[in-house]
């Protein structure tokens, strides 16, 4: 299918640009009657794959040549998986962003940092009536999540309601914010309902995700615990309602709170600015949580994930003013998420390597997920009643086994996609149709860039191989320095053997070719790998200078 070809005509199209195929990075496209509805503009984090970047995009390309037939983007709530990449996007793409009250203040400050605030049109949605966008019309529904401001969407269309998640799960003691009630949801469906759009994340899981009154109790009776110690608890920075139980667990137990984190202090901020965290007590800075008796303090930190930069990285390594000491203790208050057991698992054992105890979700009931295990998601195909399922924000196995679950529960109709995936909802029997340009954009120093363009790949490949310079000077004069070969025993041999390699090729040159520049380098270049390769088993990359030209 050509780029050009896709415009919607009389039907309902769904594409995603992200999040189908990976958990994270949420970018969906619905099109009807010639125009297109983006829902969450999200980002994801690097990993190991991308060396030296931070943050991973889903590529637009397609809809950005088609941003005259967008009509703005409705942001379903405030995660970074699913508004991250508004402050680098929002501008390119020109067009109105809507969102609720806390999830719109958390994006005006990502567009305030970027300088862009003036620039870019963010409507606030302070209420749940519908709106309209051309053909769509839009309300939100509040849903239980890990954050404020969780919401479903209800997207009305001239060939069937829509019915898009989000991130949700059900909880019975929120704490923060009010759900839809079982009523309200059987209701939706009542009205009838085409698609079910819905979160995958934890499909595999046979029990419910659980509450966060339950996590409340058993935060207080795990801090009780430790009377006399210094506790740590490190959470997940945006979860408003953990936040809440923590400033109460501070009061129950006798303890001030002290918080370690900038996103800690801007969801706070933003939480009260909102609304929320009303009665959080007054924290204490650094240097007063440590003047405290250590049973009199109750910190809570950032870096649950093992972010190398955050609060807790630095509290374990010792190069932050919050300290621990044999005997204390950190409670995390969160789940490993997928890729980043290594970098948790480091801290943690830095952390035992001082004598400090570790309490995680497996030891205490001191989380629980925002996603839906397998009796929620039953529960809400029961409640609406879709025509046709659309698993989206998982991987693969995570989409296929709720197809099958939807499938199982009487669903009627499944559709299997992917990232890029053009499908058909209605009219006619649901399916894919086409494909579109999708993939990743790495965020690489200032620039965004292809994520599997030349920087990237020639920077895996230094960091498997290493990296062989040779200068040839003027008088025949040969240089050459290895980088990232192990060879420190052996260095100088190698160094002066790769010399006389290097200078034996260009000798052997005879005729155009010993005065053609390209045939030199290649000789260079080729004689030097060689060399490489014999005295490491190495095959580096390998850069040649010629300094007399």
């Amino acid at each position: 299918m050509t780029r050009n070809s896709v415009k919607p005509g009389n039907e309902l199209l769904f594409c995603a640009l992200g999040g189908s195929g990976e958990i994270g990075m949420n970018v969906n496209l619905y099109g009807c009657q010639g125009k297109w509805l983006m829902v969450d503009l999200g980002m994801t984090f690097s990993g190991q794959e991308y060396p030296g970047v931070d943050l991973v995009f889903a590529d637009l390309e397609f809809i950005e040549e088609r941003t005259d037939d967008l009509l703005g983007v409705v942001l379903t709530h405030a995660h970074e998986d699913h508004i991250g990449a508004v402050p680098y996007f929002a501008m390119e793409l020109g067009v109105p962003l809507y969102a609720t009250p806390f999830t719109a203040r958390l994006v005006m400050a990502k567009l305030e940092e970027a300088g862009i605030a003036g620039k870019v049109d963010l409507r606030v949605i302070d209420h749940l009536d519908r709106f309209d966008l051309g053909p769509f019309g839009i309300r939100y529904v509040p849903l239980a999540h890990s954050i404020a401001e969780g919401n479903a969407l209800v997207i009305e269309t001239p060939y069937g309601r829509i019915f898009h998640t989000g991130d949700w799960k059900l909880d019975d003691e929120p704490l923060v914010g009010t759900p839809a009630t079982t009523a309200e949801l059987a209701a939706i469906g009542d009205e009838g309902v085409l698609a079910l759009v819905c979160d995958s994340t934890n499909v595999f899981n046979s029990a419910a995700s659980g509450s966060e009154g339950a996590v409340r109790r058993g935060l207080m009776e795990e801090v009780a615990k430790h009377a006399g110690r210094r506790v740590l608890v490190t959470t997940f920075a945006s979860n408003v309602a953990r936040l809440e139980t923590l400033g109460e667990v501070a009061k129950a137990t006798g303890r001030r709170l002290c918080v370690a984190g900038r996103s800690l202090d801007r969801i706070i901020a933003t939480g009260q600015a909102s609304g929320y965290l009303k009665d959080l007590p007054d924290t204490v800075d650094f240097a007063t949580a440590m003047d405290l008796p250590r049973g009199e303090v109750l910190i809570v930190a950032t870096g649950g994930q093992g972010e190398a930069r955050a609060a807790l990285a630095r509290v374990a390594e010792g190069s932050h003013q919050i300290k621990l000491e044999a005997g204390d203790v950190v409670l995390f208050s969160s789940r490993q998420i997928p890729g980043n057991e290594i970098a948790i698992g480091r801290i943690q054992n830095r952390l035992a390597g001082q004598d400090v105890r570790i309490v995680t979700d497996r030891q205490s009931l001191i989380h629980v997920s925002g996603h839906p295990g397998r009796p929620e998601l039953e529960a809400l195909y029961g409640w609406l009643r879709p025509q046709i399922l659309v698993p989206v924000h998982g991987e693969v196995r995570h989409m296929r086994e709720q197809a099958r679950l939807g499938k199982a529960c009487g669903i009627p109709q499944t559709v299997a996609q992917k990232n890029g995936d053009l499908v058909r909802l209605a009219p006619g029997k649901p399916g894919k149709f086409g494909e579109v340009r999708s993939g990743r954009l790495v965020l690489d120093g200032d620039i965004i860039a292809p994520a599997d363009g030349e920087a990237i790949v020639m920077r895996r490949r230094l960091a498997a191989n290493g990296v062989v310079i040779v200068a040839v000077a003027p008088g025949g004069r040969i240089d050459v320095a290895g980088l990232g070969l192990p060879l420190d025993e052996d260095y100088a041999d190698f160094v002066a053997e790769t010399r006389d390699d290097v200078a034996e090729a260009l000798g052997k040159l005879r005729g155009p070719a010993k005065k053609d520049r390209e045939a030199r380098i290649e000789a260079a270049r080729l004689a030097a790998r060689r060399a490489a390769t014999r005295w490491s088993g190495k095959r580096p990359q390998v850069q040649v200078m010629l300094l007399e030209d």
